[in-house]
């Protein structure tokens, strides 16, 4: 397990809970607007599992929960996170999986271990290369997904309002996950290196306002 980095603790990666956050490397996607593009690049210092166990146990007192994410977490051998997972729950932590939904195998194994699963949706299906490179597996495995994601013990999905998505871009993500619990459109921020001009905070709105036809529809960052 390559760990690439580790916040102690979060208000905002765990909706209603505080928790730490662990970082896994690699990641089969190279979106736009990724801000740990340097950890997909290999840009990062290993942190041991070891010190991070450590650090968890120390602060548990002060935590409701851990999040793995990435990268996409998925990508590391299953048993060893069966294992991660396993440990923090020994803490009497909730665990929070982040997805983008590549690897439904492993998926269907790890939702029912865990206590909340986040998977983003990028575009829709047909427009994803707009956001980041693509092949026809993958947009297979992006569809199991959903239908295993759905089937979680509590979940959400979300989608990044990059100004090259529209608000028929929403609509149709909305139409697909339609009948889902949860669904947050979150502001895009600027990187150094992807710039473009953000959708204004009325517009973002107006996307949840349209996405909230076909199911529970919410915003972030606005």
């Amino acid at each position: 397990m390559i760990i690439a980095g580790y916040n102690p603790n979060s208000c905002v990666d765990y909706p209603t809970n505080i928790a730490a956050v662990i970082f896994l490397a690699n990641c089969p996607l190279r979106c736009v607007y990724c801000h740990n593009r340097h950890m997909l690049d290999g840009d990062f210092t290993p942190i041991s599992y070891e010190s991070v166990l450590e650090r968890i146990e120390k602060n548990k007192r002060f935590l409701d929960g851990v999040v793995i994410t990435g990268g996409e977490p998925t990508l590391t051998p299953i048993d060893e996170l069966k294992k991660l997972i396993q440990d923090i729950k020994a803490f009497g932590l909730l665990v929070k999986l982040d997805t983008c939904g590549s690897n439904p195998k492993a998926l269907e194994e790890l939702i029912p271990l865990v206590d909340y699963v986040a998977m983003d949706i990028k575009a829709p299906l047909e427009k994803y290369h707009i956001i980041t490179p693509v092949t026809d597996k993958l947009m297979e495995n992006i569809s199991k997904s959903i239908e295993f994601v759905k089937g979680a013990k509590d979940y959400e999905f979300r989608t990044t309002l990059d100004p090259h998505l529209t608000i028929k871009d929403i609509e149709a993500i909305a139409k697909m996950l339609k009948g889902a619990k949860k669904y947050y459109i979150q502001q895009f921020v600027a990187t150094d290196f992807y710039k473009p001009k953000s959708y204004s905070s009325d517009y973002l709105k107006w996307c949840v306002e349209v996405a909230n036809n076909y199911l529970p529809a919410f915003s972030r960052g606005v």
